[in-house]
């Protein structure tokens, strides 16, 4: 088993001040504690892109998630380890002079007694001690030898020759896919089931639309009205309504499922999905942010149905401009579920395929996707950034086993749904930010709101890009600031497209982006071109959605504006669920990948080197784009250096370069499931 190895003699007990001296005359900061599986951490701070690294023997017992305060010791330009792929040469080391809080964080790990003793054996890139655990409690819940458990941190004493902790859950056997889709949810600390409170809950809702409940709504029950959803899906958060007017403009209605009105702030189903704050999409199962109760009956627009909804209804003419748009409370009953093939089918054949034929239907697709197609083109004018990168998708059988890795392929009636939602989106904030007015312009006077926002790219970043792209002979502009940044990107890849290196340009221009959030303080969002941008087309999977329509209702009703810092914290929370999620996300792919290529174990694939760092160059197999390493030291043809400026590896004895983008040809050498790790060897250059 694997213990503390020095730091034992440093160590501090945990929610107590440090006792080691304070640090004279070096920067303090507290930030949050990324570790490996090597035991020295990086210490993260929010604001700061430079992280903070700490050697093993001075992390005075903090782990991975824990809050601490750290003091910088060096600032030098002197090389250290990198966390997580990132960059290999640190600026900043430190060591560690206070736990300012354990993260509560759950580690999973295998079940393992010797006598009267127990353990957690930790097998995580993230924490690199077994966690002593009370067999007596093991027993109680039904932990077996071997089994994999999930488990939280206690303390870590002075003297304590590893941390101590106890069993939150116990998962089931390794290898069995609940056992492991369960693990994955408790690494990231996320539920996999409701608790019986938040069922009943849901369940006491009355499914009754009475007067009451239409009180003050706008009726759309007369008005043509369809849903487009994946032919799996089991909710329907969103639908389209459709009418021509009089003066040759249309009528189109962008419903959504009015969960605020069935979930009341300070309810038990609120607090549960508030603390979630999302739905989570793993490869096999989702884990809902709302009770089946609401997700899949209450607020599903089924159809035939009479559903309560709140609206956005615009007035757009053939060219797609808009005119006048309402906002409220509305209900609707929709006359079709499509789903996207059956929606394809109307637009490139204009027939509605195995739905019952229906002109109408024919004729409102048809339009609302030459619409979209205008709205589009409108936003990459305006400076949208144009990325179509495949999305690949993993196929498991009824056991969970992966059979498949395929490439998800969007096309009109994916763009048509995404463009109105997209659209309504941005009517709302604006509908805050202006005051009311259509002009584009943010009022002073505009209340306080939850935006989605989007920062512009990293400066530095783009001048890699820049120079990268460079080296295969092709210019972009010479500055990159602001808009000119979206243009210059699109170009380029518009010039690359159907080349080699087309997803190496990609894959830098991705990372010089900044990432989403939300937020109450509105600066537009970057990668839409939009000037104003928030969440209202999807409450059932996302907390923020469920906030935008509470606040509109509010200011629909004349009240004032709410209070700014309060909903500054729900957005950063909400930030933060969402990185979870998605973390999540694709921790359950990657688990998943690696699961397929087992038996692929010595197998050669063609590939594409997707990235280069000091020890290693990953490699994206094809078609699949599975994702694995060539560690440098078993190049055996050359010593190879990191050229982190240019994207590259180069041979010290034959100068030989792998860029970023160039073709390779691989060995699968290893597939670590525990790990989620993929080892390949590098077979030949085929550039």
């Amino acid at each position: 088993m694997t213990k503390s190895s020095n730091k034992g003699g440093n160590g501090s007990r945990s929610g107590r001040k440090g006792s080691g001296k304070q640090k004279k005359n070096f920067p303090v900061y507290e930030g949050r504690v990324q570790m490996t599986r090597e035991g020295f951490i990086f210490v993260i701070v929010d604001g700061q892109d430079d992280d903070i690294y700490v050697k093993a023997s001075k992390t005075r017992n903090a782990l991975d998630g824990d809050t601490v305060k750290v003091a910088v010791t060096k600032q030098s330009a002197a090389k250290a380890a990198s966390r997580a792929g990132g960059k290999a040469e640190r600026k900043r080391e430190g060591e560690v002079i206070e736990i300012v809080k354990r993260s509560g964080k759950q580690f999973v790990g295998i079940y393992h007694t010797i006598g009267a003793q127990a353990w957690v054996l930790m097998q995580s890139k993230n924490m690199p001690y077994d966690i002593e655990v009370d067999p007596e409690e093991g027993a109680r819940l039904g932990a077996k030898r071997g089994m994999k458990v999930s488990v939280v941190v206690d303390r870590w004493n002075r003297g304590d020759s590893s941390p101590i902790g106890h069993i939150v859950d116990v998962l089931g056997m390794p290898g069995e896919n609940n056992t492991e889709m369960h693990a994955i949810l408790a690494e990231f600390n996320l539920p996999y089931k409701f608790e019986k409170e938040v069922e009943d809950a849901a369940d006491s809702i009355s499914e009754e639309i009475t007067a009451a409940d239409l009180k003050g709504r706008k009726d759309f029950r007369g008005t043509f009205t369809f849903t487009i959803d994946p032919a799996d899906a089991k909710d329907f958060d969103d639908a389209l309504s459709f009418k021509k007017l009089g003066n040759g403009n249309y009528e189109v209605g962008i419903h959504i499922a009015d969960v605020s009105y069935y979930v009341k702030p300070g309810t038990a189903v609120d607090k549960e999905a508030r603390e979630r704050g999302t739905s989570v999409y793993l490869v096999d199962r989702t884990v809902p942010m709302l009770p089946e109760k609401l997700c899949n009956k209450l607020c599903s627009l089924r159809p035939h149905e009479d559903k309560l909804t709140y609206s956005v209804v615009c007035e757009i003419t053939p060219k797609a401009e808009i005119k006048s748009r309402w906002i409220g409370r509305t209900v609707i009953n929709s006359d079709f579920r499509l789903d996207y093939d059956q929606a394809q089918d109307i637009i490139e054949s204009g027939s509605a395929g195995d739905v019952p034929a229906d002109q109408t239907l024919c004729e409102a697709i048809t339009i609302l996707n030459d619409l979209a197609h205008k709205l589009k083109e409108k936003r990459f004018k305006a400076g949208a950034v144009d990325f179509d990168r495949p999305e690949m998708k993993v196929e498991v059988d009824e056991q969970g086993r992966p059979v498949n890795v395929y490439q998800k392929v969007s096309k009109e009636a994916n763009w048509l749904i995404e463009e109105f939602m997209l659209l309504a989106n941005r009517t709302v904030a604006e509908f805050i930010a202006t005051d009311g007015q259509m002009n584009g312009v943010a009022s002073k006077k505009a209340k306080t709101f939850v935006y989605r926002i989007h920062d512009v790219p990293n400066a530095e970043k783009l001048e890699s890009l820049k120079r990268f792209a460079k080296g295969f002979g092709y210019k972009m502009a010479d500055s990159l600031d602001g808009r000119a940044a979206a243009k210059s990107i699109n170009a380029l890849i518009k010039q690359a497209a159907g080349k080699p290196e087309l997803e190496a340009f990609e894959d830098i221009a991705l990372r010089s982006m900044a990432k989403a959030c939300y937020s109450t303080d509105n600066i537009g969002h970057y990668g839409l071109a939009f000037d104003f941008y928030t969440h209202f087309t999807s409450p059932i999977r996302r907390y923020p959605d469920t906030m935008v329509h509470r606040l509109l209702s509010l200011y629909l009703a004349g009240k004032e504006s709410q209070n700014k810092g309060y909903y500054e914290i729900e957005c950063q929370h909400a930030s933060e669920r969402e990185v979870v999620a998605a973390d999540a996300e694709r921790t359950s792919i990657k688990y998943k990948l690696v699961e397929y290529m087992q038996d692929k174990v010595g197998m050669e694939f063609d590939g594409r080197v997707s990235g280069v760092t000091e020890w290693g160059m990953y490699v994206e197999i094809e078609p699949t784009k599975i994702e694995g390493m060539v560690p440098l030291r078993e190049i055996r043809s050359d010593f190879f250096e990191f050229d982190e400026e240019r994207y590259r590896l180069v041979g010290k004895r034959t100068h030989k370069v792998f860029r970023l983008g160039d073709k390779v040809r691989i060995r699968v050498k290893n597939a670590n499931l525990e790990q989620r790790l993929l080892d390949f060897e590098l077979i030949e250059n085929l550039r």
